[in-house]
């Protein structure tokens, strides 16, 4: 399942030059954070628990220098095992200042196991994309892309959208980035759906939220992936996620936290 995420190393000057278009300050998330989520699928307009979701992010170093490392695994319940096997495993390494590293998903889907897997290097102030593909076959694709924007996954994405600052952002304001995934780059785009509160049955907290889309464009076709819920606070915390799948409908709620970096100052009272 590829919807569901989060957000200085000392660099050579050289380095740095490269990255300048690229980082951005993490305002969001401290490594120790955990979030778990509970996740519902509709099956025949009835709404059955589908399995777990985990998003953690820890600190660590990717190829000698420090880096986040955030792991979002999803796993189906044995219920729904027996109509769609689902086991997911999405890994991200980014920099401390939120730039992409290394992406590497995972996923056993139904009968079919697929490994996608992206490399990020910036060359000559520049983005390098190196992408390995295994189908559920065992056939191999790659690609390789050189651009002068920065390119994210789903997860990094996910990471670096959360220390957005939304202050400024109106209803239907579109968010464009390029996106990796399955061996290719493909435009993606963020649109701002406006605040909502949302009420956890859970917990019986309401939060105040920010509501966002993410889209995919296919031969010029616009599709939207999710749609996901975000706490009005400095953490920007995913609450509830929409997903629309190839098989039908899915949500994901947030069940426990931990080691939360803000206040949650979006918890209404």
């Amino acid at each position: 399942m590829k919807k569901l995420l989060l957000f200085l190393t000392f660099l050579t000057a050289m380095t740095t030059t490269a990255w300048a278009q690229c980082p951005s300050e993490n305002k969001a998330f401290y490594p120790g954070e955990k979030l778990d989520y509970q996740l519902f699928f509709n099956w025949q307009f009835i709404w059955i628990k589908a399995g777990t979701a985990t998003l953690e992010i820890k600190s660590t170093t990717y190829k000698g220098q420090n880096a986040y490392c955030a792991n979002l695994i999803t796993r189906g319940s044995k219920y729904t095992d027996k109509f769609f096997m689902m086991r997911d495993t999405l890994t991200s390494y980014i920099t401390p200042n939120l730039v992409p590293l290394y992406y590497r998903k995972g996923a056993l889907e139904g009968k079919h196991y697929y490994i996608d897997e992206a490399t990020y290097t910036y060359p000559g102030g520049k983005t390098h994309v190196s992408q390995h593909f295994v189908k559920h076959d065992g056939k191999v694709k790659t690609n390789e892309w050189d651009g002068t924007d920065c390119a994210f996954d789903m997860l990094s994405m996910m990471l670096r959208a959360r220390s957005f600052d939304p202050s400024a952002y109106r209803d239907g304001q579109h968010i464009t980035f390029c996106m990796a995934d399955g061996c290719k780059i493909r435009e993606a785009t963020l649109i701002f759906r406006g605040r909502k509160n949302f009420k956890m049955d859970s917990t019986g907290i309401t939060y105040r939220c920010l509501v966002f889309s993410f889209i995919e464009y296919n031969s010029g076709k616009e599709r939207e992936i999710v749609t996901f819920y975000i706490t009005d606070d400095l953490n920007h915390m995913p609450v509830r996620l929409d997903m629309f799948l190839r098989f039908g409908t899915a949500k994901a709620f947030l069940s426990s936290h931990s080691t939360l970096r803000n206040p949650q100052t979006s918890i209404v009272k």
